[in-house]
């Protein structure tokens, strides 16, 4: 089995990244495999899930800790989007690993990525409140139902939407949810999800193993250091540019010109701008009324 140095230390990046922001890694390590070093796309998204296995505990076991995970939402989003996961492998399996299949496939991811990059900006703009308990949710199952189903199978079709596009949905359906829990319900949901999906791919045979080796020795350290390193400053700062790296990468997947690319970029990088001072704003709103609720407990 040969094991790739360079793929190790571009895993390692984002794989530290993925630690640092609490972000999902689909974003990053599809398009890094397939524009940087070549990979065919079934190949990157069947490899990105099985890694993901390995990444995604770490996440969940500190919010299990701080209590941050709505168990009857993940119960849910898990009933749509493990078998709709499974289905998304079978999809990819289906349009087979021709040169037109591998096409269109890349065709496909570029859109997944638009779509997730869209969520990630939008989740910026539109921050959740922090004053809403799990107390304060009514859970709406055939929704949360719809919205597992359809990020699944995008997440076994593409690796791309686990932390992205179900994560704005659901901030969407509850938009008073505490910004932690969105995170850590999602996260939670994210690992049943990501088995089923690493079934299908090693049940259809896409997975190449060396290169999934090589994802996991780079990727799983790396995640663990990010995690312990992480801040809330950081997060807020490094998330904007992630999603925006993610969205050039999708345009690029779709087949935009390079000069309409540069212009895309300068123009991402304004977008980004734009998101990262709104952000900020926000942050700093709530971390007046956090510490107006801590003055007021303390003169109780």
């Amino acid at each position: 089995m040969h094991i790739d140095l360079a793929l190790i230390l571009g895993s390692a990046v984002v794989g530290f990244l993925v630690g640092l922001t609490g972000m999902g890694g689909g974003a990053l390590m599809t398009p890094m495999l397939v524009l940087v070093f070549g990979v065919t796309p079934s190949a990157a998204i069947s490899s990105d899930l099985v890694a993901a296995l390995f990444m995604k505990p770490l996440g969940v076991a500190v919010h299990l800790r701080r209590g941050t995970i709505h168990g009857q939402i993940v119960k849910y989003l898990c009933i749509g989007s493990v078998p709709a996961a499974f289905l998304g492998t079978y999809a990819m399996h289906v349009a087979g690993q021709s040169v037109t299949a591998e096409k269109r496939l890349q065709l496909i991811l570029g859109l997944a990525l638009i779509l997730g990059a869209g969520a990630m900006i939008t989740r910026f703009v539109l921050p959740s409140r922090t004053t809403s308990t799990s107390t304060d949710i009514i859970v709406r199952r055939l929704p949360i139902i719809a919205i597992g189903a359809g990020g699944g199978f995008m997440v076994g079709l593409t690796s791309v939407g686990a932390g992205s596009l179900i994560l704005v949905l659901l901030l969407l359906l509850y938009p008073n949810l505490r910004s932690d829990r969105l995170v850590g319900t999602d996260l939670a949901q994210s690992i049943p999800l990501t088995l089923a999906a690493t079934i299908g791919t090693l049940i259809f045979g896409h997975v190449e193993f060396a290169l999934t080796t090589s994802i996991i020795i780079g990727s799983v350290p790396a995640v663990v250091c990010g995690a312990l390193l992480s801040s809330r400053e950081m997060s807020r700062m490094l998330r904007p540019f992630i999603a925006g790296v993610a969205l050039l990468s999708g345009l690029k997947y779709v087949g935009l010109p390079i000069p309409a690319l540069g212009v895309a970029a300068v123009a991402i990088l304004v977008l980004v701008m734009v998101a990262t001072l709104r952000t900020r704003q926000m942050e700093k709103v709530i971390d007046h009324d956090e510490l107006v609720l801590a003055v007021g407990a303390t003169d109780d």
